[in-house]
């Protein structure tokens, strides 16, 4: 069962931070400054998998080979640098900041662990956007994802607009109504995984990436200065540090949670067309410059595996043959050696 787990960061400027981690996933407290193209890798490497690439960053080192994380919980908080998280395992600049997703570790996940159904959950409220796989259709078949469901889950009993201090914020107002929303959707997730305790005991991870982007509308709306978006941003400090803490205590003390704080993400249109045209170039097998076909990262096992195969064969062929040649049929064959015992009684 695979969750992503939270990330939040306490440094000046867009950020991640860990805000839980068990102590066999080692972070490394420092300045050290991580891009955002390369949040996925970091994440599949907190959950034991590879990657195509090496992670030359010095804020995560390398821990047991057997003892892995149950889940990995990811939040991103657009429209804020940095969040005043009471507690935190560790926070390093984030530089770079483009967009991402997890779909490589949710794919990951999916065919590795594909006969334990994990829990895959990848939720954009704002955008009404959602991706559940594995048992997460089960558990969460009942969380409101649309704005419209989410705003009447706010009426409803057990609603978090009963215990949050919401000061100047708006019951009304359509950007403080998205805020609130997404407030009620992590404080519905945890419920959801309280009422179904067993995922977190079985032996396949979980994954969560959560994107929260009504700081950014309350910014546009009111500004960055206004006491809405103060508020705001201290209620969802502490709402993010008690998400992290019970997901946390969920899975055992086995899972990783990281927060990554945006103001804006920058969109690299030149780096992606470059990127695009080199990997159709590379996989057109027609190509009138006869390039060569894209390089395999499983190539050095599989030829490891064949050319140590191969030399165990011929060296088992080899002292077979020896040891034929070399025998004698009166006291090293079974056959030749009743035989003679039947002829002698004969």
């Amino acid at each position: 069962m695979q969750i992503t787990l939270l990330l939040v960061a306490s440094v000046q400027g867009d950020s991640l931070t860990i805000l839980q981690a068990p102590e066999y996933v080692s972070f490394q407290k420092g300045d050290w400054p991580i891009s955002g193209e390369k949040i996925p890798d970091m994440v599949a490497l907190t959950m034991g998998f590879s990657v195509q690439e090496d992670l030359s960053w010095p804020g995560l080192r390398a821990g047991p080979l057997f003892q892995r994380p149950r889940a990995n919980v990811l939040v991103v908080v657009r429209g804020v640098d940095s969040l005043a998280l009471p507690q935190s395992v560790a926070s390093y600049p984030l530089e770079n900041p483009v967009p991402f997703t997890l779909d490589s570790v949710a794919e990951t996940v999916h065919t590795l662990f594909a006969e334990d159904t994990p829990v895959v959950l990848q939720l954009a409220p704002s955008e009404e956007r959602l991706y559940m796989l594995g048992k997460a259709n089960a558990v969460f078949e009942d969380l409101p994802v649309t704005l419209q469901q989410i705003r009447a889950r706010l009426s409803q009993d057990g609603s978090v607009l009963a215990s949050l201090p919401l000061n100047s914020l708006s019951r009304n107002a359509e950007a403080d109504l998205l805020f609130l929303s997404e407030v009620q959707v992590l404080h519905d997730i945890t419920a959801l995984l309280q009422r179904h305790r067993h995922l977190a005991k079985d032996h396949s991870p979980d994954l969560y990436s959560l994107e929260l982007s009504g700081l950014e509308e309350l910014g546009r709306r009111y500004g960055q200065d206004s006491s809405q978006y103060q508020d705001a941003t201290a209620i969802l400090a502490n709402v993010l540090q008690k998400f992290g803490e019970d997901l946390f205590g969920l899975y055992g003390d086995s899972a990783v949670v990281e927060v990554v704080t945006v103001k804006n993400f920058e969109v690299p249109l030149t780096r992606k067309s470059r990127s695009i045209l080199e990997s159709k170039q590379i996989s057109n097998p027609g190509s009138p410059y006869n390039l060569a076909y894209k390089y395999n990262f499983e190539y050095a096992v599989i030829f490891n595996i064949v050319l140590w195969l191969m030399i165990i064969l011929a060296l088992a062929v080899i002292v077979i043959s020896y040891n034929l040649w070399n025998m004698d049929p009166g006291y090293d064959s079974i056959i030749y050696r009743m035989t003679n015992q039947k002829i002698r009684l004969d």
